[in-house]
């Protein structure tokens, strides 16, 4: 059974989810639409309010495509900030933001189940807190 990137992108969005919360991050919502885009994953901890963008990627295309976050290139990037925007136009914080990426490297068995998963955290991924 082959799985569609839908998903595959579903199914990695909720390993990173269950990931946050594993370190002790509290998921304000999932799927957040703009008229830019979505933001995979919206989250908070004490100090921020972290906008994740989540890639899941088969570990052998992996190698042939590069690294999941790899596509996150400059225009997805400007998605990403309009969304972010957007989004904190209508729902203001106090808090520092951050943008995270988590790659997601996965192995499927012969029916086409997650049967082994590598986790990637790239935590502030462009370099830029806004305070």
């Amino acid at each position: 059974m082959k799985k569609t990137t839908k998903k595959t992108g579903d199914l990695g969005e909720e390993i990173a989810c269950r990931y946050l919360q594993e370190k002790g991050y509290t998921i304000i919502v999932r799927n957040y639409r703009t008229d830019h885009g979505e933001l995979d994953i919206i989250a908070e901890n004490k100090e921020y309010i972290i906008f994740v963008e989540v890639k899941t990627r088969n570990f052998s295309k992996s190698k042939r495509y590069g690294r999941p976050a790899d596509a996150v290139n400059w225009k997805k990037r400007e998605h990403l900030l309009y969304s972010i925007f957007t989004y904190l136009h209508a729902f203001p914080s106090d808090k520092k933001q951050r943008i995270d990426i988590i790659e997601i490297y996965k192995k499927e068995d012969i029916d086409g189940h997650f049967k082994e998963v590598k986790i990637n955290h790239i935590e502030n991924a462009f370099g830029a807190n806004r305070s």
